[in-house]
């Protein structure tokens, strides 16, 4: 049995945290005041994310501690050193923003790399299962049990854009992630969420305001979202108390096409 934390501060671990959607939910995470380890593949877009954090217009006193590991969700004792490590700094593990992700450029299906196509799974299948494997390891075994776990579906497991199979495969796969590990995790008070985001602003983003492929063959931007929205969202899903979950959450720019592709 792991042992009780004397920290009353929710303890959270944020994969891909050195930039985009993960930097932006680290962010508001420590500005509301979690512990959060922060996983990335690069020391330095780690320390840029600890940099910004610090000169957030948050009080001192109030503001979470962070904790920098390297590491790639894709390496198996990466994993499991990133959660050993926040588990021995803060006690404990509340939530898992399981976001880290990549990404191939539009691609005729006919044309995909092997090894290319495995990049996708490694990363984005099973890492992320390598990172729930962790999670449930440790939420099972903590006093007080339980804990919450956010996995980062895109809209893609929804509807796919055109030649992108490799990445819809792997965020269609996530909806089984999520609802297993909802399902296993049930009986210790560990919840699973998937969240679906639509076209939030960026660096992997930024195509859409100039033009991207539609389901009909043009080529048209896409209106976007504010990153700070979808992090204000999962902070929310994060404070839910165990007896509450959102096990599918759907966050887009509004006039997106979501529905009107596929």
């Amino acid at each position: 049995m792991l042992e009780d934390s004397t920290d009353s501060r929710i303890v959270a671990i944020v994969t891909g945290a050195g930039s985009g959607i993960g930097r932006a939910t680290a962010l508001a995470m420590l500005a509301r005041g979690f512990s959060v380890g922060l996983m990335g593949r690069t020391q330095e877009s780690l320390e840029e994310t600890m940099l910004l954090a610090g000169q957030a217009t948050v009080p001192p006193e109030t503001r979470g501690e962070a904790l920098i590991i390297p590491g790639s969700v894709t390496d198996e004792q990466d994993v499991k050193d990133c959660f050993r490590k926040v588990v021995e700094r803060f006690g404990r593990l509340d939530v898992l923003f399981n976001n880290a992700g990549v990404n191939l450029p539009a691609t005729p299906v006919e044309d995909i790399k092997l090894a290319d196509w495995q990049r996708v799974v490694d990363t984005n299948l099973t890492g992320m299962f390598l990172c729930i494997r962790e999670a449930v390891r440790i939420m099972k075994l903590q006093n007080p049990q339980g804990g919450r776990i956010i996995n980062n579906g895109s809209v893609s497991a929804q509807s796919p854009r055109p030649d992108s199979i490799a990445y819809t495969a792997t965020k269609h796969a996530v909806n089984g992630l999520t609802k297993s590990t909802e399902l296993d995790g049930r009986k210790y008070d560990i919840n699973c969420v998937q969240i679906d985001i639509g076209n939030a602003l960026t660096e992997m983003a930024a195509a859409m305001t100039s033009g991207v492929p539609q389901a009909d063959g043009s080529i048209r931007p896409e209106p976007t979202m504010d990153v700070r929205h979808v992090a204000a969202a999962i902070v929310q899903l994060a404070l839910l108390p165990h007896s509450v979950n959102v096990p599918f959450m759907t966050i887009m720019a509004s006039k997106m096409p979501l529905h009107g592709r596929g």
